[in-house]
């Protein structure tokens, strides 16, 4: 079972390695992170925009919002600029749900609909949780690939390492 702890640790984890991507991807310039480059969502933008589509569909239903409306077109940022203000506006939504996350919360039954699997859903809502951060692993990790490709290394990105765990690591 996760707990409030776990869950405020890998929102800061999430942060961190956001951060430390968009530094990453604004280097390449419009043309290398918009580029299709195979991947499943296309390019460097195009993965990052999924992304934060994820985490805002999840984030509402965590907090039984209903799900944001993103309009027409397959991107929710199609501007870099756009993507960045919403990845700092979404991560900053992280932290502070994820600051008053209760362990009761966590250990409760948690349902909602998939239009991906056409299927209500319901588990313990850690479970669900648990699904959420892995997903922005996953994802990350297909971007670091991505940069990895374009000759980028964006250093150590195993959660023991994170700068505020580890203080014999220099942040990178």
């Amino acid at each position: 079972m996760m707990t409030n702890a776990a869950v405020r640790l890998l929102a800061q984890y999430n942060r961190w390695m956001n951060e430390r991507l968009y530094a990453a991807a604004e280097v390449l310039g419009e043309e290398l992170r918009t580029a299709d480059r195979g991947a499943f969502f296309g390019s460097v933008h195009g993965t990052l925009d999924h992304l934060v589509r994820g985490d805002m569909n999840w984030l509402a239903r965590f907090e039984n919002q209903p799900l944001p409306d993103f309009g027409p077109g397959p991107l929710v940022c199609p501007t870099w600029e756009a993507l960045v203000a919403l990845r700092q506006q979404t991560d900053n939504r992280i932290d502070a749900w994820a600051a008053h996350v209760s362990d009761e919360w966590l250990a409760a039954p948690f349902s909602w609909y998939s239009a991906m699997y056409n299927q209500q859903m319901n588990m313990p809502a850690w479970i669900a949780v648990s699904h959420f951060f892995n997903h922005q692993t996953h994802h990350r990790g297909q971007v670091t690939t991505l940069l990895s490709q374009l000759g980028m290394d964006i250093g150590i990105t195993d959660l023991p390492m994170m700068p505020s765990l580890n203080n014999n690591v220099a942040p990178a």
